[in-house]
């Protein structure tokens, strides 16, 4: 039996907020991991315009892997028990375009570097846009990565974070413009 060809073509996206936070939201959402528990960090970053101006209502989700680079299989990604790490995670940008979640370092899924996924929302965007934070720790790692070998330098470094005094990671994210980061399409 063979199946028919598609005759009608997919819907075009829809303009996502300002009032997608209804409905999204729960408590501790950007608490991937319990803040202050052995291996957490902070995952901070801003989102900004084609201007360089800031976002002030972005919508931003991650997963990642534990980091041991396995997928996390426990339960609670909406329900935080403060003691499951999920790999899911949601934070809302404030008035500055800053956002930032409760996780830990992933771990590299064998021949790739190690990577949180991110999806990026924000008004005026038809689309949803996917893109990656690459750990900045494993410099063959990431010449060896084949997503970031076909990359230019300056596209790879719009994907790869820098860590903080603190451990932690920074990742700006650029809508358009100079320095603009890479997006995945779907």
């Amino acid at each position: 039996m063979s199946v028919p060809p598609k005759t009608h073509a997919p819907t075009p996206g829809q303009t996502v907020g300002p009032f997608f936070a209804y409905g999204v939201e729960y408590p501790k959402m950007h608490e991937v991991a319990f803040p202050h528990s052995p291996g957490a960090i902070i995952l901070e970053g801003r989102v900004f315009d084609g201007n360089g101006h800031p976002i002030p209502d972005a919508f931003i989700e991650i997963w990642t892997p534990d980091a041991d680079g396995s997928v996390p299989r426990g339960r609670g990604s909406f329900r935080r028990d403060d003691h499951t790490f999920t790999g899911f995670g949601r934070a809302f940008t404030n008035d500055e375009g800053h956002w930032e979640f409760w996780t830990r370092n992933p771990g590299a899924h064998p021949g790739s570097a190690a990577f949180i996924a991110a999806i990026v929302y924000a008004r005026g965007l038809p689309n949803k846009l996917h893109t990656r934070i690459y750990l900045p720790d494993d410099s063959a790692a990431l010449a060896a990565d084949p997503f970031l070998s076909s990359l230019t330098p300056d596209e790879r470094d719009s994907l790869i974070a820098s860590r903080t005094p603190d451990g932690g990671l920074r990742f700006d994210i650029r809508l358009q413009g100079e320095k603009e980061t890479v997006f995945l399409a779907f």
